[in-house]
């Protein structure tokens, strides 16, 4: 999926001159991404990291599909890197084949936090009402929100930054359906720090996604020598 932006008289704005926003957005949410970066090695729940998960060892030997549909998104953390360093660092923003493999990891991610959302779906989770209700609400909310502006607004959106929003949206569905999840996990700080960096990490990316949104109903000067996103 690559989507074209247009400015306000529907001109298409070339993406090697997309409208890069304020640096130090771009830096304080490179350190964000960078943190986010760390979390994938850290310990969640039952001193299990993600890396954990998608290696599937797990406690027990109880790894399967599950664990590494839930670990695998918060790999996403390293193409928001990538993006990042580009705003700050490079003259063009991304390219239409870096977009391309972008788009194809989202759709990936949704895609199995869909499946890892289905039992809750159908009540065979075994978690409470409250955590069903919570799982869902926020996984599907954040991914059809952010669809639907993403589909509305798409005229009125760069590539880079409707992939950025697309990372946001992924990561945030999969990180709020672990941190319902596993909010009553026991253990000690150790154990459990890649959750407390996480819902610290959950706002920053969430005001991030909004704004993003947000931008699309005000114009954009087309700038070469800005630095943002």
């Amino acid at each position: 999926m690559d989507i074209q932006a247009t400015d306000a008289e529907g001109i298409t704005v070339d993406p090697a001159r997309e409208y890069r926003g304020q640096s130090w957005v771009n830096a304080v949410m490179l350190f964000v991404s960078l943190v986010a970066g760390t979390t994938a090695f850290l310990p969640f729940a039952l001193d299990t990291s993600p890396w954990d998960a998608v290696t599937l060892r797990v406690p027990g030997n109880q790894g399967n599909w599950w664990h590494v549909l839930v670990g695998a998104p918060f790999f996403l953390a390293y193409p928001m890197i990538w993006l990042r360093l580009r705003a700050l660092f490079s003259k063009r923003l991304s390219t239409r084949a870096g977009r391309r493999l972008l788009w194809a990891a989202i759709g990936s991610s949704i895609c199995g936090t869909v499946l890892v959302e289905a039992p809750f779906l159908f009540h065979l989770a075994g978690t409470s009402e409250w955590q069903r209700l919570s799982v869902l609400s926020l996984g599907f909310g954040i991914v059809i929100v952010s669809a639907i502006f993403l589909l509305k607004r798409r005229n009125h959106i760069s590539p880079t930054r409707a992939c950025l929003a697309g990372l946001n949206t992924a990561y945030l569905a999969n990180l709020a359906l672990c941190l319902v999840v596993y909010g009553g996990a026991t253990g000690n700080l150790s154990t459990r720090s890649g959750w407390l960096v996480s819902i610290v990490l959950f706002w920053p990316i969430l005001f991030e996604l909004v704004w993003l949104f947000i931008q699309t109903f005000r114009p954009q000067p087309l700038q070469t020598d800005s630095r943002a996103a």
